[in-house]
Formats: structure tokens, sequence, C-alpha cells
């Protein structure tokens, strides 16, 4: 696989970033330590959980943070900057730690994808572009994840690099999209950086080039006897495409002995067109030949096309998944939610009117309670640093915003989500193959109950705070703001 090149992203930041840097800075606060949280505050689509993504590229942009002389010299002209802060930002690098759950794990609202511990300038720096492949690579996994779902393991693939936005969308937006469930794309790029299976055969052009639509087939059987898919709605699906398919397939594909083959259709009534082409290939002895569908797909139409008896091996998905057309903003923020003073951690939060907006303080820890019977995940579970749970008898949790709630939690296994990906400035976390987060989503997929996994009114899965982290909460709530 071919190494990416390793573009200097640091100064993909809001300018704000640079000026507060600057003030703290000034002010004594360049060394203090802070603790940032990395999370949504609801699902895209109103569904029931997301998918993260998106580590490793923030992986590779943390470990490439520097700034170059013409970045200096560029910042020097703006007149906002001291020399002392220019001189630190010519020998910057990160120094802190990052925990991060693993790419393709479903997550839920309030609860922390990523935690920064890192000094004041340095955590502020990364923001922009920690919540840039997060979001983006979660949305797109997270509306991949939906697609695949709905066509109920039949075979999906990402099609949309021509309609997403910009050219890097479109690269690791098929690399999130397989993390997701794709089973490949037809972005060549991605498949060579990233080791995404590509793949394609003809557009109409292709067809349009020769004197007639038989001819075209027949050549394209010859170059390509084993992957001979053929786009059969130039003309007319069912009056010509399909018949010259057959006639293509009969006459270049049956002699050299090959049974496996397929025809795509791009518009039309899917469900009808496929239903007819099935009948029609079936009763020329081209039973394995597969029937697959592009053109505007979402899960929606994918669960009604299918509810409607369509037959249809492999869809191809483009811009409503690439773009996550339906919802096409994540929502991830970076939040606040510690510093450290004289050696202690003191827990930071953000009020506000609206409750959504409310952030949950402190250096924190995120569990994940599985039933040791079912397998099933049961419920999250927030705490501070310090706690841990005793996973080895009963366990009551509470809904937080109705403490009254309580269940009993038995006979589970207690996982911690958060692993540490740095170290005081050192990677310490191997990516794994791209194929094994993918397997690995499709694992934790398994995990939930179905009821949180529907497209409409999903159960709302339980995440909850400890004792003594919901204390600390509505203990600084009720403080009057200094």
């Amino acid at each position: 696989m071919k190494t990416e090149e390793k573009l200097n992203m640091t100064m993909l930041c809001d300018f704000y970033e640079l000026t507060m840097g600057n003030g703290y800075f000034k002010n004594g606060y360049k060394d203090r330590i802070t603790y940032f949280d990395v999370f949504f505050r609801r699902v895209p689509d109103g569904g029931g959980f997301a998918i993260a993504a998106g580590l490793e590229q923030l992986i590779d942009y943390i470990e490439n943070l520097h700034f170059t002389d013409e970045d200096i010299a560029y910042l020097r002209g703006r007149n906002l900057f001291d020399e002392e802060f220019l001189a630190y930002l010519k020998d910057f690098k990160f120094t802190g730690d990052i925990y991060a759950v693993p790419e393709g794990t479903p997550m839920f609202p309030r609860e922390p994808m990523l935690v920064v511990r890192a000094p004041a300038v340095e955590a502020q720096l990364i923001e922009t572009f920690t919540l840039l492949t997060i979001n983006h690579q979660s949305l797109i996994a997270t509306k991949a994840n939906r697609i695949c779902r709905a066509a109920q393991g039949r075979t999906v693939l990402e099609f949309g690099s021509r309609r997403a936005h910009g050219y890097d969308a479109a690269i690791v937006g098929a690399r999130a999209a397989y993390i997701g469930g794709c089973d490949g794309t037809a972005c060549t790029i991605s498949d060579q950086l990233y080791g995404v299976p590509a793949g394609g055969t003809m557009a109409h052009a292709w067809v349009q080039m020769f004197d007639s639509e038989y001819e075209a087939f027949k050549h394209y059987c010859e170059v390509y006897p084993n992957n001979a898919t053929l786009l059969v709605d130039t003309y007319n699906t069912l009056k010509s495409g399909v018949p010259n398919a057959i006639r293509a397939f009969n006459e270049v594909l049956k002699p050299l002995g090959i049974t496996k083959c397929g025809i795509r259709l791009d518009s039309g009534d899917m469900a009808y067109l496929s239903q007819q082409a099935r009948k029609m290939l079936d009763e020329a002895g081209w039973t394995e030949c597969k029937i697959s569908v592009s053109n505007s797909l979402d899960e929606y139409l994918i669960r009604d096309l299918l509810m409607q008896d369509a037959k249809i091996d492999l869809f191809g998905v483009g811009e409503r998944m690439i773009t996550a057309r339906s919802e096409p903003v994540f929502g991830g923020v970076y939040k606040l939610v510690a510093v450290e003073k004289d050696g202690e951690i003191v827990p930071k939060i953000k009020r506000s009117e609206n409750v959504e907006k409310i952030t949950v303080p402190h250096f924190k820890k995120l569990y994940r309670f599985y039933g040791r019977d079912t397998g099933k995940a049961i419920a999250d579970y927030m705490a501070v640093y310090d706690e841990t749970v005793d996973d080895s008898g009963d366990f009551t949790i509470f809904d937080p915003y109705a403490t009254w709630k309580k269940k009993n939690v038995y006979n589970f296994e207690a996982r911690e989500l958060l692993v540490p990906i740095f170290l005081n400035g050192k990677r310490v976390y191997d990516c794994p193959p791209l194929k094994e987060v993918r397997a690995y989503c499709a694992q934790q997929m398994d995990t939930l109950w179905d009821e949180v996994k529907r497209f409409e009114n999903p159960h709302s899965y339980y995440v909850d705070l400890s004792q003594k982290l919901w204390d600390i909460q509505h203990d600084l709530l009720e403080q009057t703001e200094e």
C-alpha cells in the first residue's frame, strides 16, 4: 500500500486558537495543563448511535505538528503576536496526552470520544483539526452504517467521489464508509492509500462510444471476461439493454465456461426493472448474473426497494452517503472540562439555559457494560478518572436527568472504552489495519440491541454518570459564577 504523503496541517486552525494561545502565553498560562473532551450532543438522522472514525488521520496530524519559517513570517506580519510567542511556536511540538475510543466504536451523545490532556496552548491549537477529522469521518461512517444495515447483508459500494465536498472528503470519506460497513469504493486513490477495495466497470459513455449497444457489451466482455458487469439502461433497459447483455454473455462468456457476471441499472423504477431483468436472466440460464443498482440511493429508498421485493444484489451509493445529504453536519464539540492547579485537577463546567449544552465536567473514564450471558451492551457509564467499577457483583446505575430512575446491573462485564493514544507527546497506539477496524465495527454493532438500531424512534441507550461525577456536576451548577 502506498504511504500517504504527510501534509503539514499545523496552520489549519481557527485564528482564535492562535490569538488565545498568545494570550495564554502572555498571562503565564502556557504550561497550565488542561483537559478537553470531544463529544456530540445529538445523533444525525435521529439515529440511536454514531460510529467513531477519523482517529488515524488525527494521529498523523499530531505527529507532524510544526510551524515552518513561512508560517512564522506570516504570523509576524499580522502584528498581533509577541516575538516570545513566535519563538515558542518555532520550536513547537505536541507534548500532551490523548485518549480516544478505537475507530469503529458505536458512541452515544454526551460521552467523550476523545480526551486531550495538554498544556493550554497545545490543547487549544489542535481543536480545529481534531474536530474536522473526527466530525467528518464519524458522520460518513454513521451514514454508511445506516445504509449498509438497510441493505440487509447485500453488497454496498461507495460511489460518491464526484459529488463529495472536495478531494480530501472523497478520499477519507471512502475510508470512513468502509469502516461503517461498505464493501468497497469507486475511489481508486482510497484503495491505493488505505486499502479500501476499489472497483468499477463502465459508464454510459462506453455504451455510446460504439456503433451499437450490443457491440459495446460484446467488446467489454472480451476485455474483462471475469469482471463483466454491463450498464443496461442507456437506451431501453428491458427492450434492448438486458437482451443485448444476454446475447453478449452467451457469445463471449458461455464458450469460456464463465457463469458469473452482472448488469447494472442506473435509472427508472428499480423494483420493477430488477424483477423483470431477473426473470429474463433466469429464463436465459444466467441465474448467477448479479443485478446492481445506483442512482441517488439512501437507507430509506433501499429499505423500500427490498420491501417491494426488488431483485437487487448490490447497491452503489453515491452523493447521499458521501455528503450525508439528509443531515450533513455531525456536530461534535471540543470543550474544556478541567485544568490542573497546584497539582490538583480542578473540574470546569459550561453552563447554559439549554440543558443539552451543559457539559459533564472533569477528567473522566468511560465504561461500557456488557451482559455476560448475552454479550449485548447494557449501558455506558461515565466516572471520574480515579474511580473504578467492580463488575464482580450487582451494580446500580441511575438516569442523570431523572435520578429516581434506577437500574440494577448484574452478571455484566465493564470495559473501559478510552485507550491512550499519545502519552507525554509520544505515540503509544498502533492503528490496526483498516480491515480490522471494519471488522471491529461490525462486531461492536452486534453488541447493540435491535431496538437501539431502529431508524425511527430508536430506544434511548443508557449513558449514566457515577454518583461522584453527578455530585461534582451539580455542585458546580449550583455555585455562583465567579
